[in-house]
Formats: structure tokens, sequence, C-alpha cells
């Protein structure tokens, strides 16, 4: 396959990196193909990590292709190997063990590291985050042990993470410093929905409330709260965030600001490298601004207009709606877009505790929908977002309705000229 003597180098062995390798054979680059990662295994999936991680290792450490697909659309895997710099100058690749690597271009898809909280007991045992595999096998040998475990932070993977647990019938406490769990990319009605999922799992939900350090002498039994309060503690799993890995992208004089600055192209601010991923900072015609969106499906599809772009196909560009998705006690939680501050929600009148539908609107339009257990109605809303039709609040909430004919109507409505993006100043 090697017709050229170019050469890309992707760094980073993650969605959007294995994406963007297999997207540069697809658009035809014939040169050779690197894929350099620290990890020392071959690269896996992230979602399952923690939504099958009792389920053993086969399930929840799962390759994103098998390994000889890499063979097949030849692709050299450097595993085990990290990057210590990117010369830009020379337009070389530092690595670790001494080589260097001549590169026409470079991706970076370096993904994010977890953060922890600058308390004391953060080093002890038992305190984990969960980025990784290897992160995944300690805590899911520790949570076969036994509990009881407290999950800091309610952002996904922390409620993830607690409903696995209380599912193998382990005393599970969750806390947050928000007023509610997920109220910042859900809002807080469908927050308290999901909240009250949990409870009436028994999951004990704190919110309001910080943590001043994690007691123990080498392993961890207790999180002490800004209460004074102690939780026992065999375990610990601290997810409140993540900070993007930018280290090469700033030693290497690239714009970033939380995050590497990409175009929609995932260009950066040098022509040599991209970026694209949890790293990559991208604007996008479904957000208010530019951000980053820390999200599977995102980081596959950025990836791949990555390496389209790197092969030469200059008209792809990443505009798709942002979308994820999360299991929790068997069921589906899924979202298309984003809400902004003064957008309007509406719930469908139907919804019960275990299923619902809620949407946000503004002007008008439809700007983000999320659902539990609702697949196809979502889907069907998501037509409404994309071609930005014009739609009531009744509408939407009367269980009446029929959403399909909604979506068929806005399939032959022209959009106006001007999108969202445009009107919030997003260029």
């Amino acid at each position: 396959m090697r017709d050229s003597t170019e050469h890309h180098v992707i760094v980073g062995g993650s969605a959007a990196g294995v994406a963007a390798a297999l997207a540069l054979r697809d658009h035809g680059f014939a040169g050779r193909v690197s894929v350099v990662d620290a990890g020392g295994e071959l690269p896996y999936e992230r979602p399952p990590l923690s939504k099958a991680l009792l389920a053993g290792e086969a399930q929840f450490v799962v390759p994103i292709v098998p390994a000889g697909v890499y063979t097949e659309r030849d692709i050299d895997l450097l595993l085990g190997t990290r990057v210590l710099a990117l010369d830009a100058a020379q337009r070389l690749v530092v690595l670790d063990d001494g080589r260097t690597l001549r590169a026409d271009r470079v991706l970076l898809a370096t993904g994010a590291r977890a953060l922890l909280p600058e308390v004391s007991g953060v080093q002890l045992s038992g305190v984990l985050t969960l980025r990784d595999a290897q992160d995944g096998r300690e805590l899911s040998a520790r949570l076969a042990c036994g509990g009881p475990v407290v999950v800091v932070g309610g952002g996904f993977i922390g409620l993830e993470i607690a409903a696995v647990a209380r599912e193998a019938g382990l005393e599970v406490t969750v806390v947050e410093q928000a007023p509610l769990p997920l109220e910042r990319p859900l809002g807080p009605e469908l927050a308290a929905r999901v909240t009250g999922l949990h409870a009436s799992q028994g999951v004990s939900i704190r919110c309001g409330l910080s943590v001043l350090e994690f007691t123990g002498v080498e392993a961890v039994d207790g999180v002490r709260l800004s209460t004074g309060e102690v939780l026992p503690a065999a375990t610990v799993v601290v997810g409140v965030g993540v900070r993007p890995d930018t280290t090469l992208a700033e030693r290497a004089g690239v714009a970033c600001d939380q995050g590497v600055i990409v175009d929609l192209q995932c260009r950066t601010s040098d022509p040599w490298i991209f970026a694209a991923g949890d790293v990559a900072r991208q604007p996008n015609p479904h957000l208010a601004g530019p951000g980053r969106i820390e999200h599977w499906d995102n980081a596959q599809k950025q990836g791949a207009v990555a390496g389209a772009v790197m092969a030469g196909a200059t008209d792809r560009e990443h505009t798709d709606l942002p979308y994820f998705y999360s299991h929790q006690y068997g069921r589906t939680l899924q979202m298309y877009g984003r809400f902004a501050a003064g957008d309007t929600f509406v719930l469908r009148a139907d919804a019960t505790p275990d299923s619902f539908l809620g949407c946000w609107l503004r002007d008008g339009r439809v700007t983000a929908a999320a659902a539990l257990d609702r697949p196809k109605d979502l889907r069907t809303v998501r037509t409404l977002i994309e071609t930005a039709a014009p739609v009531t609040a009744a509408e939407l909430v009367s269980p009446d309705t029929n959403l399909r004919a909604l979506a068929k109507s806005a399939k032959a409505f022209k959009p106006p000229e001007q999108s969202l993006a445009a009107e919030a100043g997003v260029v």
C-alpha cells in the first residue's frame, strides 16, 4: 500500500486516533501511518470501562478494532511508546525509546487526564479514578471484594460506576458538590429524575457537599465531608472532571485554551499539527461557542474528519450534532445537542419515573433533547434539531402529537440562512 514516502503520525491510540488512522486509508492515503500510544495494549473502547465493569475483563476491555485490521490496513502500532516532544521546525516526533520519526503531518489524540481533589489522603490505596484499562482492572477487583463504595462526583462516569456497584449489592454513596448530579448537562428537571432513579435503587445521594479528606493509614477507610461527617469507604472512586492533555501541543507552540484550539477541519495554529478527541476545543454549529465534547461518538467522528483532511479531503468538516449515551440499571439515557442559558425546557406529558423525553427550545426551534429509554422518539426529535424547523412547546409536550409527522414536515423545511451558531457569534 505504501506507494508514497509520506508519513503521518497519530499520537494516541484513542477513539479519535484510531478513527483518523482508518480514515487516512479510506481516503486514499498511500504513505506510512503510525499510531503511537503510551499504553501497552491494543487500543480499546473507553465506554465499557464504566458500563460493564463487573461483567469480566473481556466485556470491559474491548478492542476498538481487531488486531488484524491494523495489519490489513497497513497501520503501524507503536504501543508502550511515549512521545516526548514534537519538533515542528524539523518535522520530527521524538519518542521515549530514543527514536525520532519524520512526519509530514501529526495528529494529537492525547485525550484528557482525570482530576484529583487537592485534599489529604488522595494518594491512599483504594482512592481511584477511571480513565484506562488498568484503572478498570483495579476497580473491578476492589468492587469484587465488597463495599462500602463512595463515589465523589455525580457525573456520567460516577453514576455509571454507582449503578454497577449497586447492582452488585454494594452499599453506595454519591457525593456531589452541585445541587443535583448531572444538573449541568441535563438541567434540574431531568437531573432530578436521574437522581430519583438512583435513590430508588438504594444509592445514597449527598448533594451540596465537598470532600475535606480521605481517611486511612495505607488504604482508604473513609471520606470526611465538609459537614465533618465521615463516610465509611472500602473503595473511593473520584470522578470530578478531567484536564485535556495539551502538554505536547503547548511545548510545540500550538495555541491552547482549555484544550487544543482547532477549526472545523481539526487544524491547529500550526499547519503541521492536527488535534481531535477530548483534547480538542472546536467550534460547532450546534454549540453556543467553541468547546470540548468529551464523548465517544464525538471523538470517533472528529477523528474521522481529521484523518480525511490529512489525506487531502479538504472539503470535510466536523459539524455533527453532539450526542452521548449512558447505561444505568439496564436503562439507556441519551441526548442530542446542547442547551444554553435561557432555553425553555419542556417535558413530554407521558413521562414516567422509568421513561421520559425532554426538549429545550429557543425562538421556536429545538436546540437539544434528552430521553430515558425513548430511542425512537429521540431520533425523531433529532431531525427537528438538525433542520431547525419551527415547533411549539405545546406540540412537544402533548402525547397526542405525532412526532414522526413533525419530523417528516421538518425534512421539507428549508433552514434559515443564519444558523443558531451564527446567531450566537460562532464563526
